[in-house]
């Protein structure tokens, strides 16, 4: 992977299984929040996998010039709204699944109240809209507790215990949803993502460019999931089949325990350039268990050694980047 081109063909390419998956699903997918970091690339795969035998709609207010017609050239039905608005939610086309990805975190902090709008009222407002779908809704790994680094992570089974406002209105996304499932029986699968990697931004991009800059990098959290946001993606389509009453929760990430250390010593050996260090290793850090996730889909398909190639090669070469820091190192829940 080289090339934006080269990239997006890969991130939208569809295993047997998605493909298999998505043929046992009736009906047209609305991707609600398909202008965001994961969406186009999710529409694209939606689209790869069902080979035009049905709709996919994007739904976004499309901020980003060229992205919607560039999805519509693709075979997307591509509808502009906000969805935050009430009139524009109503108006949406029916659908009879719905992926939610629309969500708030960085730029909240000091305005909270921003942030639990996005994630924790509006889901109610679309689930009510869309209460007889199915509704795959991307949720996050925040919403559990720093835990000890030699524990294995978070399982979905394990008590939440949400840092900061940005992670509590999070599980308030979750605990809105679970209502509606419960009242209604809208089945609905709850995503617990952290942290999806590809090579324009994720926990990788971010530690080039410190090396990179000479800047330091903190081990204060000093280990961390990732996952390629390809099988991110293929986990979060084919979790429309899981979707029940009550809610399916599934933690997705990779199966392996990442070094921050040893990940910037590899970019930093690839790049180069030897890295610079602050801090020590806590005892904890934000970690999930995502076995459940890989015993019904199996492992992603890149390693993160082969994440860090790629990455570095693609930083290296001044490859194109979004410019959103993930902000793992973040301990106190504030992004």
């Amino acid at each position: 992977m080289r090339t934006t081109a080269e990239l997006e063909e890969r991130l939208a390419r569809p295993g047997a299984g998605l493909v298999d998956d998505l043929g046992r699903l009736p009906g047209d997918i609305m991707i609600l929040g398909a202008g965001g970091k994961l969406g186009p690339s999710l529409v694209r795969l939606a689209l790869n996998a069902t080979r035009g035998d049905r709709r996919i709609i994007a739904v976004s207010r499309f901020g980003e010039p060229g992205l919607a017609d560039a999805l519509r050239a693709d075979g997307a039905t591509v509808v502009t709204a906000d969805v935050s608005d009430e009139r524009a939610l109503r108006d949406l086309p029916d659908a009879p699944n719905v992926v939610f990805l629309v969500g708030a975190k960085f730029g909240t902090q000091g305005r909270a109240h921003a942030a639990w709008f996005t994630n924790t009222y509006l889901p109610g407002r679309v689930a009510d809209r869309f209460r007889g779908s199915r509704i795959a809704a991307l949720s996050t790994g925040n919403v559990y507790p720093l835990v000890p680094v030699a524990g294995g992570g978070s399982t979905e089974d394990s008590p939440t215990g949400p840092v900061g406002d940005y992670a509590m209105s999070c599980l308030g996304r979750e605990r809105v949803l679970t209502h509606f499932s419960e009242t209604y029986g809208t089945r609905v699968a709850l995503l617990r993502l952290n942290y999806a990697v590809e090579l324009r931004y994720g926990v990788l991009v971010d530690l080039a460019q410190k090396v990179l800059a000479g800047e330091p990098v903190d081990l204060t959290t000093g280990q961390v999931n990732v996952v390629w946001q390809g099988y991110a993606n293929e986990v979060t389509l084919r979790s429309l089949l899981l979707a029940g009453t009550p809610p399916y929760v599934l933690n997705v990430t990779g199966p392996e325990l990442i070094s921050v250390r040893q990940a910037a010593l590899a970019l930093g050996e690839a790049l180069g350039k030897e890295p610079v260090f602050a801090g020590e290793e806590a005892p904890t850090a934000l970690l999930s268990n995502a076995g459940r996730c890989h015993r019904l889909f199996g492992y992603p398909e890149l390693t993160p050694a082969e994440l860090v190639e790629h990455t570095a090669r693609w930083v290296a070469d001044g490859g194109p980047l979004l410019g959103k820091p993930t902000k793992f190192e973040r301990r106190d829940g504030r992004f």
